[in-house]
């Protein structure tokens, strides 16, 4: 177990979320806070880099170019991170990557703000287009 898994363990304790599961050996996390809009969300130290991943909706069938677009656009606006596809294109992740070595606090808290703030402003459009 590094280092850093120990300090970012502490800011997630310190976060306004709930580690729902530890592996130490992996060295993750998986954190929620439902009020925020984050379920699921994977913390993976990934030494140089910490990736944090949360599952947003599988990608609509119809549509899909709109879609695709759409998504861009809303990438533009991101404070952090970003929306993106998994490999097979099957699943819209957000997604974001930070520096393991200089990694603090303020860093950690405002990725996850930025998902918790991309799902408030983008939510009802992303939920009409996996309805479609």
């Amino acid at each position: 177990m590094s280092e850093y898994f120990q300090k970012v363990k502490s800011y997630l304790l310190n976060l306004d979320v709930e580690i729902v599961h530890e592996d130490p050996q992996e060295e993750l996390f998986v954190v929620k806070n439902e009020e925020m809009g984050i379920t699921n969300l994977v913390v993976d130290c990934e030494d140089p880099i910490l990736i944090i991943e949360q599952l947003i909706m599988p990608v609509p069938q119809k549509d899909r170019e709109r879609f695709f677009e759409r998504l861009l656009q809303m990438n533009r606006a991101l404070v952090h991170g970003a929306f993106v596809l998994d490999e097979e294109s099957k699943y819209v992740i957000f997604r974001d990557t930070l520096q393991l070595k200089n990694l603090d606090f303020n860093e950690l808290e405002a990725s996850i703000l930025a998902l918790e703030m991309a799902l408030v402003e983008y939510g009802d459009e992303l939920l009409k287009f996996a309805k479609s």
